[in-house]
């Protein structure tokens, strides 16, 4: 695909024009020419799985791979890399992050973020605008806080991380864009990552070393890193804990956040939805500060509309890959060496696999409805050896917080409308989502 014929749609909406090109490729594997780089896009389901799970050997996150390789200038060596490096940290951290150990968390975490959420009664009394995004990354911070630190990290500093991680989002994306540029030249950003990573580890790693130094018996993920040995017996250095904690605190709030934060103009845009949102969380929760867990489970509709939320905007929208050696996907040949990306956010929205797939419609995940023709037709967590490991948390966290907050509030845009979309190393809107908040008992009848 020349650029010049993709050019003016990408100038005006870049993702829409993805997405048309895939679904006018009917299933076929797309070269895009991009100037000094002509990465293959693969949207069609089965090619997808293939790519992420079936030959997933072949398709490394090294090499030319861009994004990755920014990526790791603030997560380091470990569960974001590949090979040896990247399946010893796996497997270090996958038993805090199985289905069964995050439900035991679902009371730490849903006192956590009642807490945070209690933050919200000045500004709702006063009618004070609020930026919903750092509104949300500070309410998010504190519950990943709690279950990854015991909460060690103090409320100040989880405010400096929040800003840090926003930076660093910011700052990828120049490195995004420019795949090419080697690290050794600087480009708009570069700066302003080595600050923004400079902050997370003057919090961290203090963290690490006292952990280190003096042990605690807990199950929290720092304590239980620091107790970790590697494949020779020896316990973890400061660096290979700093690298497994930061990489997983960062996904596991960077995702809630950039998911829920469309959330707003979506609700404002579909009173219908909001009004089904709303009945159910006054049935279910009413006037309660703290989620139960039968609570949570009882929250089918929430859920849905967190699903959907995925389907149309999932934070890890573009899943880059380097080719190992020849391979053929669909009929096409895939030299050794070659970028293939892989977008959730194209193959989430390809009309022969949805309907109406440009329409916001949590009904799709009703459990009455019948499964979708393929399993990588909807993969907002990646798949495979490579998916993401926050995933159970992930529906345990964002329908929390969105219970939480909507039980209590009801909430008005300073801006109605859908932000633009910013192209980041996550899908972020374009503009701050602002909006007031008013308490629930002002609307209820007496």
């Amino acid at each position: 695909m020349p650029l010049w014929r993709m050019l003016p749609g990408l100038l005006r909406d870049p993702l829409r024009e993805l997405v048309a090109l895939a679904d006018a490729a009917e299933g076929e594997v797309i070269r895009l020419n991009v100037g000094t780089i002509r990465p293959y896009l693969v949207t069609e389901p089965a090619h997808v799985q293939h790519v992420l799970r079936d030959n997933a050997a072949n398709y490394t996150r090294g090499g030319r791979s861009m994004l990755w390789r920014s990526v790791r200038r603030f997560t380091g060596e470990g569960i974001m890399s590949d090979g040896p490096e990247w399946q010893a940290s796996r497997a270090r951290m996958q038993p805090h992050f199985t289905a069964k150990r995050i439900d035991s968390l679902v009371d730490t975490m849903s006192r956590a973020v009642s807490e945070a959420v209690d933050g919200f009664e000045e500004p709702a009394r006063t009618g004070r605008w609020l930026d919903i995004g750092a509104e949300l990354g500070r309410v998010i911070c504190r519950a990943i806080s709690s279950v990854f630190f015991a909460d060690r990290v103090s409320l100040a500093d989880q405010l400096r991380i929040v800003a840090a991680q926003d930076t660093i989002v910011t700052a990828l994306r120049a490195r995004l864009l420019l795949p090419f540029v080697p690290d050794a030249v600087p480009v708009p950003g570069d700066r302003a990552l080595r600050r923004a990573t400079g902050v997370v580890d003057d919090i961290m790693l203090p963290l690490v070393r006292a952990e280190l130094a003096h042990p605690r018996d807990s199950d929290d993920l720092l304590a239980a890193l620091t107790r970790a040995r590697d494949a020779d017996g020896r316990p973890l250095d400061e660096r290979r804990v700093r690298d497994d904690v930061v990489a997983s605190f960062a996904t596991a709030t960077e995702t809630t956040y950039a998911v829920l934060t469309w959330l707003w103009p979506i609700l404002d845009a579909h009173p219908a939805i909001a009004e089904r949102l709303y009945a159910e969380l006054d049935e279910v929760v009413g006037t309660d500060r703290v989620i139960s867990r039968e609570q949570l489970v009882a929250l089918t509709y929430t859920r849905s509309v967190v699903d959907e939320l995925l389907r149309m905007y999932p934070a890890g929208w573009l899943l880059p890959r380097a080719a190992l050696a020849d391979d053929v996907i669909g009929g096409t040949r895939i030299p050794a060496g070659s970028i293939v990306v892989v977008s959730s956010y194209i193959t989430q929205r390809l009309a022969r696999y949805w309907d109406r797939p440009d329409t916001f419609d949590p009904d799709r995940f009703r459990a009455d409805q019948p499964r979708r023709s393929h399993r990588y037709a909807y993969f907002p967590f990646g798949g495979g050896p490579h998916q993401c490991l926050g995933n159970h948390l992930f529906n345990l966290e964002a329908p929390l917080v969105v219970a939480t907050i909507l039980s209590r509030y009801r909430f008005r845009l300073r801006e109605p409308g859908m932000p633009p979309k910013q192209l980041a190393a996550a899908l972020r809107p374009g503009r701050p989502v602002v909006m007031a908040l008013t308490p629930v008992r002002e609307q209820r009848p007496a």
